[in-house]
């Protein structure tokens, strides 16, 4: 280059939308913040119906129904039966649905006072409904199904 020469520079490059160039020619990329989505077996509508037939179930007899969803272990049974127990004090007026999906098991715990009103035979009715439904691949539907016939084998709380 001999003195006096202009040197061209090279025109600055547009840019597309969302990046930023500075002088320098570093580039500074803004990107869309898009948080992971929840990873649930359950859509949100399907969340709500399950929400809905544990209140109604839980509010119509006075019993404490909750639905466990995963692995149980080899030992299913005593498994479930933990997890009923780690209901605390109100476990003697509760019932426990615990389904584990990937071991295809189904057990249904209840507590001492709650199975005064939900006997074993109530219970494995029960099973069999949801077991039905899970077969045609619809979780909700069988677990909706099971909390519906537990809850009207139980009947009305006592008042």
């Amino acid at each position: 280059m001999a003195a006096g020469e202009l040197v061209q520079q090279a025109e600055p490059e547009e840019a597309e939308f969302g990046v930023g160039v500075y002088p320098t020619g570093r580039r500074s990329v803004a990107k869309m913040y898009e948080p992971a989505a929840p990873s649930s077996p359950f859509t949100t509508s399907q969340l709500a119906r399950l929400d809905e037939a544990l209140t109604l179930s839980s509010r119509e007899t006075g019993i404490d129904f909750s639905v466990y969803l995963g692995e149980l272990g080899s030992d299913t049974r005593e498994a479930a039966e933990k997890l009923h127990a780690s209901i605390g004090e109100g476990a003697g007026n509760a019932v426990l649905i615990a389904v584990s999906p990937g071991e295809r098991v189904v057990e249904v715990v209840t507590g001492s006072e709650a199975f005064q009103r939900l006997p074993d035979r109530a219970a494995k009715l029960a099973v069999m409904s949801m077991v039905a439904s899970f077969k045609e691949g619809d979780l909700v539907g069988g677990l909706v199904s099971g909390l519906r016939m537990l809850s009207d084998q139980a009947g009305h709380a006592p008042r």
